[in-house]
């Protein structure tokens, strides 16, 4: 029973641990921003995992197709999720005998229409050894995370963006309340993967969050993409949702706003079939608030913080990833790396998100037939993160030094096979007009 000045809660108890799962930190109607929760009634349940955001793959797992039965298969498999609208919770893993600990607050990926905070990977125990409280949180994604509607802009002054201003809640919820789990409120780095590590960037290029955090780290999610992928004004979106709105036979946002979440979803999926501009509705975009101007002009002055920018070696774009994420790298004196070191178990090489597992010592839980090498690498990683948590300095004792860039060095610390090291990604050879030319996708699958 764990006391705070929210309420008291009952969580788990592990080795290592407290676990403290699908703890409430807003709520939020449909098209509505979320409200912070501050307390409770009674004793909170804390021992169960908290529903996630209605998604397409809770009624359309499609796993008929290779990329998804894939990333099921690495990170879902013989699990099983709840989902709801009332899902803005967060899973806490407090170290024992804490005190005033550094705190990791991690957003997932999932290409802002998927994904949720009890996935395999997303465990706090080998942070909590380190002396570091994890917290993971969910957030709404797809058409719940980012329509976009004249009624709403009405409304509330802005629109879209709804799952961007859940993870700025669940910031400014840890900054105010993690004091009550034994954490450091002048000390949180955010951490995220992909869509994730995406929304973090967004977040340090409004200088109105000036001061919730001290650091961030971007795993395969760093840089400006190019202008195709740039987050468009809420208002050029809206033709997209008005015609998901027609697809579900609703005239107005009143009807759509009762409509069942499955027929919602349905819709979305009907959609999807008819067009192929999905991905660039379904984003966070430029609403005057969160993202006060286009991206292009506010990445050239993000917050001054320490960061930490990864990718792979067969990342999603992995030539365009490595080299956006080396540039504003260089410009911000971030600490760069590069995940080279091949999964594994079938011919994927490092794909997009490999390197979660090891970020989270959670190679045993796979599938896959990791050796020693592998562990070691995980083991080196956490100790990089947990200093860099508790410092903005990953460098530490018997592990090989970790140079940060600057704007003469763009050199990144390698995770191979042989050994990790500093060095240059083969990807950077490349110029970026060939980048930019022909498909950008990763070359190996």
């Amino acid at each position: 029973m764990l006391k705070t000045s929210l309420g008291e809660l009952a969580g788990l108890e592990s080795e290592d641990c407290y676990e403290y799962l699908g703890v409430p930190f807003a709520q939020a109607g449909r098209f509505s921003y979320a409200e912070p929760v501050d307390s409770w009634k009674g004793e909170l349940d804390a021992t169960e995992f908290g529903p996630a955001c209605p998604q397409y793959r809770q009624y359309y797992p499609q796993l008929d197709n290779p990329e998804r039965l894939f990333y099921h298969r690495e990170f879902r498999e013989g699990m099983t999720f709840l989902y709801d609208e009332d899902c803005l919770n967060l899973n806490i893993y407090v170290p024992k005998e804490a005190v005033n600990c550094p705190v990791i607050l991690y957003f997932y990926g999932g290409g802002f229409n998927s994904g949720c905070n009890k996935e395999q990977p997303f465990r706090g125990y080998a942070f909590a050894k380190c002396g570091i409280i994890t917290v993971f949180a969910n957030y709404r994604v797809g058409i719940f995370g980012y329509f976009t509607h004249e009624d709403i802009k009405k409304a509330y002054g802005r629109e879209g963006n709804f799952g961007l201003d859940d993870q700025l809640t669940a910031v400014r919820w840890v900054k105010k309340h993690i004091a009550d789990f034994c954490g450091d409120p002048e000390n949180i780095t955010l951490m995220g993967q992909s869509a994730g590590a995406i929304s973090i960037q967004y977040l340090c290029l409004n200088h109105e969050n000036e001061g919730l955090f001290q650091r961030a780290i971007m795993m395969s999610g760093g840089g400006m993409f190019p202008k195709f992928a740039l987050p468009r004004r809420a208002e050029q979106t809206r033709e997209y949702w008005l015609q998901l709105m027609q697809v579900a036979e609703c005239e107005n946002i009143s009807q759509l706003w009762m409509t069942d979440a499955s027929l919602v979803l349905k819709a979305a999926q009907e959609l999807k079939s008819l067009r192929k501009d999905t991905t660039y509705n379904t984003m966070p975009v430029v609403d005057g608030a969160l993202l006060p101007a286009p991206v292009d002009e506010l990445i050239k002055n993000p917050l001054k913080i320490d960061y930490m920018i990864g990718f792979t070696n067969n990342d999603m774009y992995a030539p365009i990833m490595a080299y956006i994420g080396t540039k504003f790298g260089k410009a911000n004196d971030a600490y760069l790396y590069y995940f080279d070191l091949d999964a594994p178990g079938d011919g994927n090489a490092a794909f997009h998100s490999a390197d979660l597992r090891y970020m989270f010592g959670r190679l045993a839980e796979s599938w896959r037939p990791y050796g020693l090498r592998d562990y070691e690498v995980s083991d080196q990683m956490i100790d990089y993160v947990a200093n860099f948590a508790r410092s903005g300095d990953p460098n530490g004792d018997e592990l090989p030094v970790w140079k940060h860039a600057d704007q003469m060095h763009g050199s990144a610390l390698c995770f191979r096979k042989e050994k990790t090291k500093m060095g240059h990604p083969s990807y950077l050879k490349m110029t970026w007009n060939m980048l930019t030319k022909g498909n950008p996708k990763a070359g190996r699958k």
